[in-house]
This record gives structure tokens, sequence and C-alpha cells, in this order.
């Protein structure tokens, strides 16, 4: 797939600031409960619980979440419908994204938490797409288990405010032709668990495998009890699959949802100034028979 606004494929990364992320003031790509607690009337916090079996992360929500907090869609909010090419969750139009935040209550200058129940995973995906446009925007480590105050229960209603439409940047997105003509210097990670990538049979792969040269880096990796593992921990396992501070990197992972978790930890880890979603992932990949694949491996 291309991104909305490309005039052709896009290509991996060769420069790429972080933008969405304000260290000066503590704030991004993480923050933890204690600071969300102090600071959640300055911020938008949005709730992105989605389950790939199925289950509602809308009930989840009604059911219990962080005070003030807004669900948000993963499908209908943070992607366009499936498509072929494009994948399972292909991103939405820049004008449709926009129009999605400001219904969520966010604005052109306003800071947003995002969590979710599944260490990250899920909420990344808002993460990098609001960072990659220039809105400053957090993870809760630790996600809604870590948060210690009360729940509310029910629905929130936002009051809509103006967001801007900001095109994809195309250093930080990828589609398939991108990563068939990838540097030989780049590093392909795919997010999935092991087994998936080795192509063991599944119910969510329909052709299993990975994409040739891809390295294996499941998201679970990156966390230990939920929460982000240090930076010099991810330094270390980043550096053993050929990640340095300047390498470009290519993230994807089935849908191009978990590989933003891998993101993450890159930009937790220094490693992430030059690093893009391949956003169809092996959803896109492997749906077209002409792209050739790989099973086992090879690594091992």
């Amino acid at each position: 797939m291309t991104a909305p606004t490309s005039d052709g494929p896009l290509v991996p990364a060769t420069s790429a600031t972080p933008t969405g992320t304000d260290p000066a003031a503590g704030f991004g790509p993480l923050v933890d409960a204690h600071w969300l607690t102090a600071h959640i009337d300055e911020v938008v916090v949005c709730d992105v619980r989605w389950y790939l079996d199925g289950r509602s992360g809308a009930a989840a929500h009604a059911a219990g979440h962080i005070p003030g907090a807004v669900f948000v869609d993963l499908d209908t909010d943070l992607a366009d419908p499936p498509a072929a090419p494009g994948g399972r969750h292909p991103l939405p139009s820049p004008t449709r994204f926009a129009a999605a935040m400001g219904a969520l209550g966010i604005g052109d200058d306003t800071r947003v938490v995002v969590y979710d129940d599944a260490a990250g995973s899920v909420a990344a995906r808002m993460w990098w797409m609001l960072d990659s446009i220039g809105i400053a925007v957090a993870v809760l480590d630790g996600g809604i288990g870590a948060w210690t105050g009360p729940l509310d229960t029910g629905p929130v209603a936002a009051a809509p405010v103006v967001f801007t439409p900001r095109p994809w940047p195309p250093t930080r997105f990828v589609d398939a032709d991108g990563v068939a003509a990838r540097p030989v210097s780049a590093v392909l990670i795919d997010a999935r668990a092991a087994t998936r990538f080795r192509g063991e049979p599944n119910p969510i792969d329909a052709r299993p495998g990975h994409i040739p040269g891809a390295r294996s880096r499941p998201f679970a990796d990156n966390v230990h009890d939920d929460r982000l593992r240090s930076a010099d921990e991810l330094r270390v396992d980043f550096a053993a699959l050929g990640v340095g501070a300047d390498t470009v990197v290519i993230a994807s992972c089935g849908s191009g949802v978990t590989a933003c978790h891998d993101l993450l930890a890159l930009r937790v880890a220094g490693s992430g100034d030059q690093a893009s979603l391949y956003v169809g992932s092996w959803s896109d990949w492997s749906a077209d028979p002409e792209r050739p694949i790989e099973t086992g491996d090879p690594t091992a």
C-alpha cells in the first residue's frame, strides 16, 4: 500500500526527527502513572484497548477506564477498512484521521497520553501516528494495570475541537515496494510472535511465514511485567539484531499495529531516529502471491 498522500511507492526513511515528544518537559515517549496522576487535567487520555480475538475494546472501556479517558477505536479511528493492497489496518486519510482526533477532543496543541491493557502494543499504534505528525504524545508505561486510582465506568463524551489535517510523512511510513527496495544496510524487524515469524500454522496468517531478510523481534521481548525494559537492555537487544544508533530500521508485524511497539522500544533505546513503519505488514505482503516469503528462523 501507499500512504494516502504519497505520489508513488514509499521508501525507507533516511532521516526522521522525533517530533511528538518533549523531553525537556519530561513528556514522552513514556509517562508513568505517577506523572499522569499529577498532570491528568493537562492532557487528553486515550483508551486504545483492542483485541485480536474479537472482544470489544469499547465494552472494556465502559466497564472501567482511567477517569476522563476517551475510547479510541483502532479499526475506525486509527485505520481505514481492510484493503488489498493495504492489509488489515491501512492508514486513514489525513482528513479522516484529523476528523477522528478532533471528535475525541484532540487539537493541534493537545498533549495526549495513550494506554491499553496489552503492554502498550496497541496504544503504540496511536503513539506512532500522532508522533509522526508532530503531536505531543506518550504511552502510559504499564497501561491501565499501572493505574492505582479509581476507575470510571460508562461512556466519555469529548468536546470536539479543531485538528488540522497533516500529511503522513513519507519518511515514517513504508509500503511493500519500499520494503522490497530497502537498502542492504537497512534492518527489517518483525514484531509478531516467533511462531508466526517461523511460519508455523496459525489461525491469523493465511500464508504463514515472513518477509525475506526480516529478523524476529516479538514485541513481548520489549517488556517485563507489562512495562518497557530499560533503555540499556533494549539497546543491547537491538544491537544483536544489527541495529545501531544510525541504522535505517523498518518495523513490521501482522497489520502494522504491534510493530509500533518495536518502534516505541527503539525510541526508548535511542536507536529509532531512522525508523519507519510498514503499515500493511504481513497482512499486505502475504496477500500478494508475487511477493516471496521465507519460513523458519534464518538466525538459528
